[in-house]
């Protein structure tokens, strides 16, 4: 282990039996053996192949605002690209941002310039990597409408991928399928716009997310995918769901379609509850519901 530890750290700080719940938005999830954080594409390549020749596994971490990390201990490495993959630079309507920029932020700055196409992002607290990952979206728009191409790393080499090749979909993608690929950077294609009817629609929405969503709890969003039939929330609502608890997770009062962190809720909680709702919405509507939340670490 020491030995490992010291040879991740010639290309970027480490830290040893890091806890997952501390680098998630739902504050779940047991330690990961390392976490990295590289700050540039060399790095990144050398962490990789250290992992690869001694057999450990890796995942990429963005802010991990749509994870839900197992209680298990996990014997590999957390690569975080959110403290050195944050430049970005903005050409006429064109945003190129690397995966570790904020979208909050990225929707701030393109608001800034006039710049209009990232408004429904100005809530979602993920990075440009984790929202083309999962195909991020709020306000009937998502990534996947923005999107000209995704940098990424791959068997070893970067290589620009255009919006078609990426299998964009509802709430997923391309990357979701392919672990190894790892998402360097977007160019995003944004139009111009009036930066105060820009800022103005993004105070609106703040101020209904405010209201509607428990912001003020830890949660990871949206926990179903909204079915074609019915929206999840309506689902979960029927079923009479609304503030059902077990352990420490907790059915939203506010918004039944997040699970909230109540009181030390483990992983274990969180499932439960998921595969209750699960069964009541399939036994009374024979929907079946889709997590929308990744699971990471689970076996």
């Amino acid at each position: 282990m020491t030995d490992i530890t010291e040879r991740l750290s010639r290309f970027a700080p480490v830290e040893t039996d890091v806890s997952l719940a501390q680098m998630t938005t739902l504050h779940i999830g047991g330690n990961a053996r390392y976490a990295v954080y590289p700050e540039t594409l060399l790095a990144l390549d050398g962490i990789i192949q250290i992992a690869r020749r001694e057999g450990i596994p890796y995942k990429v971490f963005g802010k991990g605002s749509n994870l839900l990390c197992s209680d298990e201990y996990y014997e590999g490495i957390v690569i975080k690209l959110d403290r050195g993959f944050k430049n970005f630079y903005f050409t006429g309507s064109e945003l190129l941002a690397e995966a570790g920029c904020s979208l909050i932020h990225m929707s701030v700055e393109a608001m800034k310039r006039g710049l209009s196409g990232l408004e429904f992002a100005s809530g979602i607290p993920g990075t440009i990597g984790g929202g083309v990952f999962m195909n991020a979206g709020a306000y009937r728009s998502s990534m996947s409408e923005i999107v000209e191409a995704v940098y990424v790393y791959m068997d070893g080499n970067a290589i620009w991928l255009n919006a078609e090749d990426c299998g964009f979909d509802y709430r997923t993608s391309v990357f979701r399928e392919h672990p190894d690929w790892i998402i360097l950077a977007a160019r995003l294609r944004l139009e111009e716009g009036d930066s105060e009817e820009i800022r103005k629609l993004m105070e609106d929405r703040k101020s209904r997310r405010l209201a509607s969503q428990p912001l003020d709890k830890p949660s990871a969003g949206s926990v179903f995918r909204n079915p074609a039939e019915v929206p999840a929330w309506k689902l979960i609502e029927g079923i009479g769901f609304r503030g059902k608890r077990i352990g420490g997770a907790c059915v939203s009062e506010k918004h039944v379609n997040f699970i909230v962190n109540e009181d030390g809720a483990t992983a274990y909680d969180f499932m439960r509850l998921v595969n209750e709702i699960k069964e009541q919405v399939r036994q009374k509507y024979e929907i079946e519901l889709h997590m929308e939340v990744e699971r990471f670490n689970w076996h």
